[in-house]
């Protein structure tokens, strides 16, 4: 697999989270209009679009092409009380705290058909029931870790020490009900509190579920609206979609699909805009192998070293690393073959501390 980015779908029961991992991931987990009847998290592997596979596969002709892809889980709802074991609460807490970042999903329209938990359509109450539960079971992670060093700490530790001043900053912020990311910390601070896997520190993107006539234009719903208004105090990002258009998208092939988004009015799917907007918020990029054999992407954090890059592949070439053959994927389709590029003298050569680029197409130079 050329990424490890995994993505939680998350939400209350009957607000479309289902019907969506089921359309973007065509993985057909039941959808039934009833609480709790996602009881094992379905996992969903999906290509993260990218049209430049697609360019270096008809200049290199390889065997096989391989683009990167993202895992979706879909993850039982939840429901008030969740942190206390309500519901499905602590399967549902263990799940989502091995995943990289959260995806909620709230329900931004009104429908007879489908009975909300709550009775009513509120997605801002709907956050808050789901954040509520987070932080609650934060609080009481961080409860006990800080309970234990607060003892190390007090004969005079200064790991500890750090380490209490840290969790006091989190702790303060869960007990006042907001998530870790609002406690401010600093770098230094993050890998204070790695091990603990905190939910409330993962990246989130609020997904709105909204009408299908709504999703050419989900701005003009005010609930939408609520939602973005409510991200934008945590610098969350949000993405407006149809589970029931994505649904539809899902069942026809690829030139059909592009052909029913037009007349929507729409330039992408839902999915594209989730794993566009998964990216961002991770700070994610891709770079590329090009070979007779395979065209590949791989996926990596914006900032990683040529070397670390390397490790991606395989450890061995990260140990054994000499140098990296790298053209930017621009100047290679400017050239129009790899030859090209190297009489323009557009392939360089570069050491094991070269920040990788968006698009960089990569050969790794090593010794074992």
């Amino acid at each position: 697999m050329s990424t490890n980015l995994e993505v939680g779908i998350v939400g209350l029961p009957n607000v479309g989270k289902s019907t969506l991992f089921n359309a973007i991931t065509k993985a057909g987990a039941e959808a039934a209009n009833y609480p709790f009847c996602t009881i094992e998290p379905n996992v969903g592997i999906v290509e993260v679009p990218d049209p430049r596979i697609q360019v270096l596969t008809d200049m290199y002709n390889p065997k096989k092409t391989i683009p990167a892809v993202m895992r979706f889980v879909d993850i039982a709802g939840l429901v008030a009380g969740a942190s206390k074991g309500e519901g499905l609460g602590n399967k549902f807490l263990s799940h989502i705290r091995e995943t990289d970042a959260i995806a909620e999903v709230v329900r931004c329209f009104e429908d007879s058909n489908i009975t909300h938990v709550d009775g009513s359509i509120d997605p801002i109450r709907d956050i808050e029931t789901i954040n509520t539960e987070l932080c609650l079971a934060d609080l009481e992670t961080v409860q006990k870790r800080a309970d234990r060093i607060a003892k190390v700490a007090q004969c005079g530790d200064k790991d500890a020490k750090a380490e209490y001043d840290v969790l006091k900053k989190v702790l303060a912020c869960l007990e006042n009900g907001e998530p870790a990311r609002k406690a401010g910390l600093t770098k230094d601070d993050l890998p204070q509190v790695k091990d603990l896997n905190l939910l409330t520190l993962k990246p989130i993107i609020y997904i709105a579920n909204v009408a299908e006539d709504e999703a050419g234009n989900p701005d003009a719903n005010p609930n939408v609206k609520r939602v973005e208004e409510y991200a934008a105090q945590e610098g969350a990002q949000v993405v407006a979609v149809s589970a029931k258009i994505e649904a539809e998208i899902a069942e026809l092939p690829a030139d059909e699909a592009a052909v029913f988004l037009e007349e929507l009015g729409l330039p992408e799917s839902g999915l594209d805009k989730l794993i566009k907007a998964s990216y961002a918020l991770l700070g994610l990029i891709n770079f590329f192998t090009a070979g007779a054999d395979e065209v590949r992407a791989w996926t990596i954090v914006n900032g990683t070293k040529a070397q670390k890059a390397a490790g991606k592949i395989h450890t061995d070439i990260e140990r054994g690393f000499i140098r990296a053959e790298i053209v930017s994927y621009d100047d290679l389709i400017a050239c129009g073959s790899e030859q090209g590029a190297k009489e323009k003298g557009l392939v360089r050569l570069e050491g094991k501390d070269y920040i990788m680029k968006d698009g960089d197409v990569t050969y790794f130079r090593f010794n074992v």
